[in-house]
């Protein structure tokens, strides 16, 4: 049976792109999503975050009448969960907004349709979330089982990165687990529509887990670089040389350390194993105990650069997770900038962060804590903190160089050949 028809539970940062693509490639879309502002942005157009190339791909599709949002799911061929899945104070993942979207689209359900989750989930969550839509649907089934109409349900983790995702979403190899082999092969016709890279078969719960463990291998690598430069640090030795130096060596590739880890993923999946297994993953843990901690130690370093200094103004740029982006998940920096006010009262942060226009909720409420441009900054601050390399801020570097500096991304460092 053909899909001609999908509705995209979630507009967020994976599912926005991913209904666009869809319905860039004819299919007809519905985005979903419970923020009334996303639905009235995406009705009129435009696109409630910054990526590029995506605001395009909306008002086109929009235009082109295969793409409109609203606040609940409607009848469609195909389902696509992409929900958020944070955790909890005790890093046990929250399911609780997939369980919300089973829950809502088991009405439309006739039979016959494909549902998948998207949002990056612990394994065994596929089933989880086909078990909600059966309890509220117990005329449905997943095999067909006693004359009941079936449904096919699979989980197909997204693999982009931000920044480049209408690229990704196109070109990265996908892995898709089915709860039946039939979901699996019902899916991979779906993704086939606009996904260029190969696409894995599996089963739900290994599909669910080589997500995690992707992000895992990358939070384990950072952690790696962040607990070098502290090591380095003691030593008096400089980490971007040692680092270099020892990537001359062909089967060495350290990365470069950073402020700490943010975003969706690399910050929170890991964490997910670790629930999933807890005596049996304690790198993961430690790397993410690593990682965790290195905002704490920026924190202090830039303490130290300010003291004795009464009332002082610290200059703090960048605030998203990552380059480019304004996309402030889980953002070490941000971290930095609020522990920074909060620790000091008496201190003024002067936030540089070039790709938004208003301070985030959580910065917003301290009144210590302003929006400002690089210029200000530099004229006024007692002390700075590179905590993204945006690329905007290279062109800063060598003013940079002659003040009170905490560089926690390198870009001050004279590289030798």
């Amino acid at each position: 049976m053909g899909i001609s028809s999908v509705s995209v539970i979630g507009l967020g940062y994976i599912g926005l792109p991913t209904a666009a693509i869809l319905a860039a490639n004819g299919v007809s879309v519905t985005g979903v999503d419970v923020s009334p502002a996303t639905v009235t942005a995406v009705n009129r157009g435009s696109v409630p975050f910054v990526e590029p190339d995506l605001a395009g791909y909306v008002a086109e599709a929009v235009s082109a009448g295969k793409l409109r949002a609203v606040p609940t799911p409607e009848p469609a061929d195909a389902y696509i969960v992409a929900v958020p899945t944070p955790f909890m104070d005790d890093h046990k993942p929250d399911l609780s907004y997939i369980r919300s979207a089973a829950e809502a689209l088991a009405p439309t359900l006739r039979g016959g349709e494909l549902v998948i989750l998207e949002s990056t989930s612990p394994p065994g969550t596929t089933q989880r979330m086909a078990d909600w839509i059966l309890a509220q649907r117990p005329d449905l089934s997943l095999d067909g089982s006693d004359g009941r109409p079936r449904i096919y349900v699979a989980h197909c983790p997204e693999r982009v990165l931000p920044g480049k995702i209408m690229v990704e979403l196109v070109t990265n190899d996908r892995i898709v687990g089915g709860i039946t082999p039939e979901a699996a092969q019902r899916s991979r016709d779906l993704y086939q529509v606009f996904c260029q890279g190969e696409i894995l078969l599996t089963d739900a719960a290994t599909a669910e887990a080589a997500k995690l463990v992707e992000n895992s291998f990358r939070d384990v690598n950072i952690a790696f670089a962040n607990e070098l430069s502290l090591v380095a640090d003691r030593l008096g030795i400089d980490v971007w040389e040692l680092i270099r130096l020892a990537n001359h060596h062909p089967r060495v590739n350290i990365l470069q350390p950073g402020p700490g880890v943010g975003g969706h993923c690399i910050a929170v999946d890991p964490w997910f194993l670790v629930d999933a297994a807890p005596q049996e993953a304690r790198l993961i843990r430690t790397a993410r105990e690593v990682n965790d901690a290195k905002p704490r130690w920026v924190l202090d370093k830039v303490l130290d650069a300010v003291a004795g200094v009464e009332a002082p103004v610290v200059a703090a740029y960048g605030l998203a997770f990552k380059p480019n982006i304004d996309d402030l998940r889980e953002s070490p920096a941000a971290e930095i900038v609020r522990e920074l006010a909060t620790t000091s009262p008496d201190m003024t942060v002067l936030a540089v962060e070039p790709h938004i226009d208003e301070l985030p909720a959580a910065l917003a409420d301290l009144p210590n804590v302003r929006l400002v441009d690089a210029e200000e900054a530099l004229a006024r601050a007692d002390a700075h903190a590179l905590l993204v390399d945006h690329t905007v801020f290279r062109a800063l570097a060598e003013r940079l160089t002659t003040k009170r500096l905490v560089d926690t991304r390198g870009m001050t460092v004279v590289r030798r050949a």
